[in-house]
């Protein structure tokens, strides 16, 4: 009895998540903004065979929503669903209503804050952080699902860390590393893993480094080793030991054939280390490299563009 129904159930969920409107209906808006230099932020069109998994949980996450408008969870879902398509400017729509219906959730906030820094909102950005940040005071953590799973599908990142985190980012796209410092202060001392304590470490380091704060920058780095547990963001683990002297720029950059193989955010780590290192026009030159063959949704692009843009 017990296994027919669950087989009923998942039945059930099977069928409201295969509802109109089709694949190959499903569109975005790929026009998302201006960036930080004025020029267009362009998605490209959805395909329904190259985005065939997001396409689903997209629809997946409409149904839900549509059969049920008031449950927190699918407007949640709704809204990261839809951002994974690229349409980002959908996504915060979504997360307004999300916020007008619970405004003392601040997941709403957490999430619209995201997309406005994609969108190169910064200020409104900061703003939904902040108060993001009084939402979650005196109250207990909680672990955030990912939308897209690591190789192990166990989250890294939770509520607290995740606003803590992108307010600092916020601050350090517009220049201001002093509130910088202080929310990623915040979001390392809540980051309960290797994982988020190599992520939040990172952006301190440069961002005291920006300070010239080096005996801070230092101290930053003493916890890090080789033996971490790091299960997503090798990345920044691989960057903190660069800084540490325990890797270097080739075994970073993986250059080959005179193509950059390192993702965003090793590029913009590097680019910033030659920055603060006095090595300006080598810097300008890898942020300028990273805006041409990047993704302009990656932090690391978007810190890039975000120096250029005060040069």
């Amino acid at each position: 009895m017990k296994t027919l129904l669950i087989n009923f159930l998942a039945a059930i969920l099977l069928f409201s998540c295969n509802q109109n409107p089709k694949p190959e209906d499903v569109k975005i808006n790929t026009a998302q903004g201006l960036s930080l230099l004025n020029t267009p932020l362009i998605k490209r069109q959805v395909n329904p065979e190259q985005d065939s998994l997001q396409i689903d949980n997209y629809i997946c996450a409409l149904d839900n929503y549509n059969n049920n408008k008031d449950w927190a969870d699918n407007i949640v879902w709704l809204g990261r669903r839809t951002a994974y398509l690229g349409d980002f400017k959908r996504a915060i729509e979504v997360y307004t209503e999300g916020i007008n219906k619970f405004p003392d959730d601040a997941r709403f906030l957490r999430h619209r804050g995201h997309r406005f820094i994609s969108t190169r909102q910064l200020d409104n950005a900061i703003a939904d952080f902040e108060k993001a940040s009084t939402l979650i005071k005196d109250t207990d953590d909680i672990t955030e699902p990912d939308g897209i799973p690591n190789r192990l599908n166990q989250p890294v990142s939770s509520l607290h860390t995740n606003i803590y985190y992108h307010l600092g980012l916020a601050y350090y796209l517009k220049g201001d590393f002093k509130n910088a410092l202080t929310a990623y202060t915040n979001c390392l001392n809540a980051s309960k893993n290797d994982d988020m304590q190599v992520a939040t470490r990172h952006w301190i380091y440069m961002t005291l480094k920006r300070m010239k704060l080096d005996e801070e920058a230092t101290a930053i780095l003493e916890p890090i080793s080789e033996d971490m547990n790091i299960i997503e963001n090798m990345a920044y683990h691989d960057l903190l030991l660069f800084y540490k002297g325990e890797r270097t720029k080739d075994q970073l950059l993986k250059v080959e054939n005179g193509n950059i193989g390192a993702n965003e955010a090793t590029q913009y780590g590097i680019a910033n280390w030659h920055y603060y290192n006095g090595e300006i026009e080598v810097a300008k030159n890898m942020f300028n490299t990273i805006l041409k063959n990047g993704n302009w949704s990656a932090f690391g692009y978007i810190a890039a563009e975000a120096d250029l843009s005060r040069e």
